[in-house]
């Protein structure tokens, strides 16, 4: 094993972070846009919370299929991984009402993980669209924000973020598209878009 130096914060073969929760000040990380990477984003964040030691949860809203990177997860240490969402399209106008009940439940989910105080980083992966989309209250996603404890990383991934949720973030990152396969005929693939 090779040697990694003190002032990394990590001390050799450890991934225990040297900086404690009493000193860690949580940050509320926007991803939006309609670039794709989003929620790729915010797993790779998944991944280097865990490297450092740290307990991540992961609610993904309005995805109900296998993605490629929850089998992955769900196989390492110190990380929950919850589903809440359908294989199937939704509609912002007229939304089917087991969306809304499965976000609501996904809601209820992150609500634990905020008042469990267990969990270094949540990720809320599509909560931008669902708040957008209207399937949970806004001011209630801003008030869960609000509410985490003070050292809780939380990341919000999804098109058409609120400016609420905006406003109140720490750091917001637009993924902007360019270019997209989909354009090409190319349609969505294992490995790549799930």
């Amino acid at each position: 094993m090779s040697e990694i130096a003190a002032s990394d914060g990590i001390t050799e073969g450890s991934a225990v972070p040297t900086e404690g929760r009493e000193t860690r000040k949580g940050i509320l990380l926007v991803i939006t846009g309609n670039g794709k990477g989003k929620s790729t984003s915010g797993f790779g964040s998944a991944l280097r919370a865990l490297g450092h030691g740290f307990r991540v949860a992961v609610i993904q809203f309005m995805k109900g299929r296998i993605y490629g990177e929850l089998d992955v997860l769900r196989s390492l240490p110190r990380i929950d991984v919850w589903q809440f969402g359908r294989n199937a399209f939704v509609d912002p106008k007229n939304p089917d009402p087991k969306d809304v009940e499965l976000a609501r439940k996904g809601l209820d989910k992150a609500w634990e993980i905020v008042r469990g105080g267990e969990h270094d980083l949540l990720i809320l992966d599509e909560i931008n669209v669902v708040a957008d989309f209207g399937l949970v209250p806004l001011e209630e996603v801003l008030e869960l924000a609000r509410s985490r404890p003070r050292w809780m990383d939380l990341i919000a991934t999804g098109r058409n973020a609120p400016a609420a949720l905006v406003e109140l973030a720490d750091t917001v990152s637009d993924v902007r598209e360019i270019k997209h396969h989909y354009k090409k005929g190319i349609e969505s693939r294992a490995g790549m878009e799930y």
